[in-house]
């Protein structure tokens, strides 16, 4: 009886044991938070030494992380950025899925589906991989970013302001977790994405239009771009606000430690010349990493050139998660792991990143894009226009809707062009391109004078053009193969298909994809 009796004491220890060390291999796992705004530029967070947008969460993680200064999007819209970010690959690697409002091809698999597969709890609120559809797995909507937590509302202060209550979902997905499961979220905030309820930065907050040191060239310098630049600043504060109560919750659940925090954003600002683009202000995007239990020598700033397809890959090896063996095709991106161990002399090559983009919004006739493929190495970016008679941000008829409805949209367009003079901003926002451009994006950030004619950067046009030639090849791009009409023809997602050959017929454009009705010349 008794050896019975210590033999099964022996079984239920053994049992408990193997139970204890499982759930200390589970939580020994990372925790993984994605936090991306929507639609905001590197240089407007406070961290990067921008005085009129006041970012103290993100100014955290990049002092008790790293602070990358190099970070590109490959795609400068949503749904093709938010693509590369969850696949790990370069648009045009990715079918329709390399278009704005699209299909998401069933044979890609996202980093928070195999996550999920692999023992992480996986959720997300606000804006996930979109605009598009992202079409079924065994008869439901597949959840390419994980599980919806969006119940929980809130009464914005603007009208411009989602009404989603990120917070309040990012503690309800906590708290349904499983015991002993990991977590990876994405919070995918709304802003500072349009609309903006003009001047709601100068009647709800401290700004004024002084603040602002400088307007980029490429706008005109007047009150109606200033008030509209402090709005996109006022909705950057507000996405940032929900970060620093989301760090809070970690930190008093003791999970701060072992949690991964990512913040970015998905494409450059709202305005003319920036998103939908492929400029510094369009690609070039903020982020900061931090993760108290993973990265040696916190407090850093990172000058290697990284890309948003370096996310998953990063995620995946942190994970102890080999993505191609649990389906995801072959991944482009480079993770990051040897960043955070500080190693100098890795074997990855982070001298360069690629950019590019097909068809965003439509408004072109037969629903065509503005194909563009880009190539950034130390002090120049480099772009290649293959369809340069096409207008880079929509046709004229359709009211450029490349480019979203706002007050320095509005501006620019409402100018007098009767002479060069007053064609100059016009020009630069909404004018047709050469085939090819180059910019000293080191003195010229604005990418405001092309040298890609001039005899003095002759030999370096010509080497980073055949660099992009060559690496495009290597990565099946259908469009440096001469197939670029695959892209076209992809079927648009949105109900504003074909718009162009409906409005031709008569039908009418919403006054808010052109114009801000509120902004006042």
């Amino acid at each position: 009886m008794i050896v019975k009796d210590i033999q099964l004491s022996v079984g239920i220890f053994s049992m408990g044991l193997c139970s204890f060390i499982n759930a200390q291999t589970v939580e020994r796992k990372p925790n993984i938070l994605l936090v991306v705004a929507d639609d905001a530029s590197w240089r407007h967070f406070s961290a990067y030494g921008c005085q009129w947008v006041s970012t103290p969460a993100f100014d955290r993680v990049a002092k008790e992380g790293i602070l990358f200064q190099n970070a590109y999007t490959c795609n400068s819209k949503s749904s093709p950025s938010r693509a590369c970010m969850i696949t790990g690959r370069n648009s045009w690697q990715l079918e329709e899925a390399g278009n704005h409002f699209s299909y998401f091809p069933a044979k890609f698999k996202t980093y928070p589906e195999v996550l999920r597969e692999s023992g992480y709890w996986v959720g997300t609120t606000g804006k996930g991989w979109a605009p598009g559809d992202p079409g079924t797995l065994n008869g439901k909507k597949r959840e390419l970013t994980g599980k919806t937590f969006n119940k929980y509302t809130v009464k914005p202060l603007t009208k411009g302001i989602s009404n989603i209550d990120y917070v309040r979902n990012f503690e309800d997905f906590l708290q349904n977790r499983p015991d002993n499961y990991p977590f990876c979220f994405w919070f995918g905030s709304f802003e500072p994405h349009r609309d903006y309820e003009f001047a709601s930065s100068l009647k709800y907050g401290s700004n004024k239009l002084s603040k602002i040191d400088k307007v980029p060239a490429f706008w005109p310098d007047v009150d109606s771009v200033r008030t509209d630049m402090l709005d996109y600043a006022f909705e950057i504060e507000y996405f940032d606000a929900q970060l620093q109560r989301m760090i809070e919750i970690l930190e008093k659940s003791g999970e701060l430690e072992n949690t991964i925090i990512v913040v970015t954003s998905d494409n450059g600002m709202p305005f003319p010349r920036v998103k939908g683009q492929a400029y510094e202000y369009s690609n070039h995007m903020p982020l900061a990493i931090m993760w108290g239990k993973g990265i040696e020598n916190p407090g850093r700033t990172e000058n290697a050139f990284v890309s948003l397809n370096d996310l998953s890959p990063t995620f995946l090896e942190v994970a102890g998660v080999d993505g191609e063996k649990n389906g995801m095709q072959a991944i482009v991106g480079k993770n990051l792991t040897d960043i955070f161990q500080d190693k100098k002399n890795g074997k990855k090559d982070r001298s360069y990143v690629l950019i590019g983009k097909e068809r965003h919004d439509v408004g072109r006739p037969h629903d065509q894009g503005y194909p563009i493929r880009g190539i950034i190495k130390g002090n120049y970016l480099y772009v290649k226009n293959y369809e340069p008679l096409r207008w880079p941000s929509g046709n004229p008829e359709t009211g450029y809707l490349n480019v979203d409805g706002g007050a320095t949209k509005s501006y620019i367009l409402n100018m007098p062009r009767q002479n060069t003079k007053d064609t100059y901003y016009w020009n630069l926002n909404f004018g047709k391109r050469v085939n090819e451009e180059l910019y000293d994006i080191k003195r010229d950030p604005e990418c405001m004078n092309n040298k890609a004619n001039d005899f003095l950067f002759l030999f370096i046009k010509k080497s980073l053009a055949r660099q992009l030639h060559k690496e495009l090849l290597r990565q099946d791009d259908p469009r440096e193969k001469g197939n670029g009409e695959t892209f076209d023809n992809y079927p648009y997602a949105g109900a504003e298909i074909n718009f162009y050959e409906r409005f031709m017929r008569g039908e009418k454009i919403p006054t808010s994809w052109v114009n801000d009705t509120d902004y006042e010349k």
